[in-house]
């Protein structure tokens, strides 16, 4: 496999680890912190069902600042956003682990938030500028496998800085700074044609977005984020917590067990698209998240998990690559940024009510009520790729 630059394999270029580390920091944000927000509700007084505020603060500026962002990218170039948005998360992210309230925490949440807003959308952008299509889905499904890895060991590491402290999960943000020192001195972008007027310009992303297939992958992906940050890292790891009593430690090991099965499954994806079409593959996804979460309350012993949980790291495995490279092909690149960015913010809201939507839940039908509204979330995504999605005669 070789990328679009001439005589220079797939895994020796640099670019590609470039976008390896911009995965591993945007994903940062919340995986490190997962095991810690039963900590944190204790240690700063903070009541279960505000907790994921911690999640939705730092989501916000994603839905806010991410089509701004994506159309700066486009228009000025990809390394003038991702640069400066490393280091802003790095600093704003090293920052909560002094802060001595949750309002304060909340804010510096916000701006570590501001500072992620571009990363995925830059990301993606690169691997679609980069690379040809064969190439895309193997480099994805690689990324997929680094962003798995991250998955898996950060609720690890997390976990275990929590037991010195609820502050520090936090630190590891300070990783993104040689990351964008990397990214200045080693990342090569495509060159791009600036040259087009900026009507012409949203009038090509305005049609794009028209697609019904466009519409129901951007859906999936806003209901696939919902699941994942509001019942499966808030609501799971309060049940690990509350109903089990696992340690923080304990809580992280079990979620990176997930994760490995995640990246395991994402590392194939070059091999799975020879036989399945990717539309099927989030079919099949959306059945097998919808049917982790029905089992999550039944489960009486903490080696009940070991099924759901591997479960749910294939669904994601298979879901959220394939996805990713279905929208990712379908943008050209004189406007990929900002196609890409709407598709981040359908995440970023995701990331946002999730917590927030069954917050409330638990308030009135307690944390089973959590999983099974979820499992009801699963289905309406199965149904939106079935109804809008599987019948494209796109990809």
């Amino acid at each position: 496999m070789t990328s679009d630059r001439p005589g220079v394999p797939l895994l020796k270029d640099l670019n590609l680890y470039v976008i390896f580390g911009t995965t591993l920091v945007s994903i940062m944000g919340v995986s490190s912190i997962a095991p810690a927000l039963p900590s944190i509700s204790r240690s700063l007084n903070i009541p279960i069902d505000q907790i994921g505020l911690l999640i939705t603060f730092f989501t916000i500026p994603g839905i806010l600042f991410t089509p701004v962002l994506g159309v700066l990218a486009d228009r000025y170039g990809r390394k003038r956003i991702l640069i400066p948005s490393l280091f802003l998360f790095g600093i704003a992210g090293t920052a909560c682990a002094f802060a001595v309230d949750f309002h304060q925490l909340l804010l510096f949440r916000f701006f570590q938030g501001l500072g992620s807003a571009s990363l995925g959308v830059i990301n993606l952008t690169l691997l679609g500028d980069l690379y040809n299509k064969r190439d895309r889905t193997t480099a994805l499904g690689y990324n997929g496998g680094v962003l798995s890895v991250g998955t898996a060991i950060y609720p690890a590491i997390g976990g275990a800085l929590t037991l010195l402290g609820w502050n520090y999960p936090f630190f590891l943000t300070l990783l993104a700074i040689p990351v964008g020192i990397f990214a200045a001195t080693s990342l090569k972008t495509a060159q791009l044609d600036r040259s087009q007027k900026l009507g012409a310009y949203f009038q090509k992303i305005g049609s794009a977005l028209k697609s019904k297939f466009v519409i129901g992958l951007f859906i999936v992906m806003l209901l696939t984020f919902l699941m994942l940050y509001g019942g499966y890292i808030t609501f799971l790891t309060i049940l690990l917590d509350d109903r089990f009593g696992l340690s923080a430690l304990m809580i992280g090991l079990l979620l990176s067990g997930s994760s490995i099965l995640t990246g395991i499954t994402s590392s194939q994806l070059g091999r799975l698209t020879l036989r399945f079409s990717e539309k099927y593959l989030i079919l099949t996804a959306a059945l097998l998240y919808m049917i982790f979460f029905l089992m999550i309350p039944q489960i009486q012993t903490t080696t009940g998990f070991i099924i759901p949980i591997a479960l749910f790291g294939v669904a994601q495995g298979i879901n959220i690559p394939s996805v990713l490279n279905l929208i990712t092909g379908y943008a050209k690149k004189e406007y990929r940024a900002a196609f890409l960015s709407v598709n981040w913010m359908m995440m970023r809201t995701g990331q946002a009510i999730g917590p927030y939507i069954l917050g409330l839940v638990y308030l009135y039908f307690g944390i089973d009520g959590t999983f099974y509204s979820s499992a009801f979330v699963a289905f309406i995504s199965l149904l939106i790729i079935l109804f809008f999605i599987v019948p494209s005669d796109k990809h």
